[in-house]
């Protein structure tokens, strides 16, 4: 049985790497920022940090993860900074209910936009097309943000 909890323990930071890794979507260097954000939630928490993490797991296999936090210097927007799914458990719906809980957890802290930014190279078109399925609006288009040919795609969505 699949379950959900907020609060990171150390063995996430490799965990979560390794389920960045399985994915085949991010780079290594983007699984060292991945890890550093959970390293200082660990160290300062969720509050201090304003790296929020819900970790799906089963048993003591993670299976899932996102990463939101508020975006400074603003009164309510949230940034998605991180959501992936191990490799063996994609097209299941757990990416739904993630974002789902992320949120809930958005409005819980008084969030009401959530801010998505992904890449617009050809591997992520099942993610965009994620964030449309969820209701999120694709409202900008930043050319060759990551690297000649890598656009920058920004989705948002109203949750309050």
């Amino acid at each position: 049985m699949i379950t959900f909890r907020e609060q990171l323990v150390p063995e996430d930071i490799r965990k979560i790497g390794e389920v960045l890794e399985s994915s085949g979507f991010f780079h290594s260097y983007e699984v060292d920022v991945a890890s550093e954000l959970a390293s200082i939630n660990l160290e300062k928490g969720a509050a201090t940090s304003g790296y929020h993490f819900i970790i799906a797991h089963e048993a003591d296999t993670l299976l899932g993860y996102c990463c939101y936090g508020p975006n400074p210097c603003t009164e309510s927007s949230y940034d998605l900074y991180w959501i992936a799914v191990h490799k063996s458990h994609m097209k299941k719906g757990l990416g739904r209910k993630l974002m789902y809980l992320a949120e809930q957890g958005v409005l819980k802290l008084g969030g009401t936009i959530v801010w998505v930014e992904t890449s617009g190279r050809a591997i992520y078109e099942s993610t965009r097309k994620f964030y449309l399925t969820l209701n999120y609006e694709r409202v900008a288009t930043l050319p060759d943000f990551y690297a000649p040919g890598d656009d920058k795609i920004v989705f948002m969505k109203r949750v309050g």
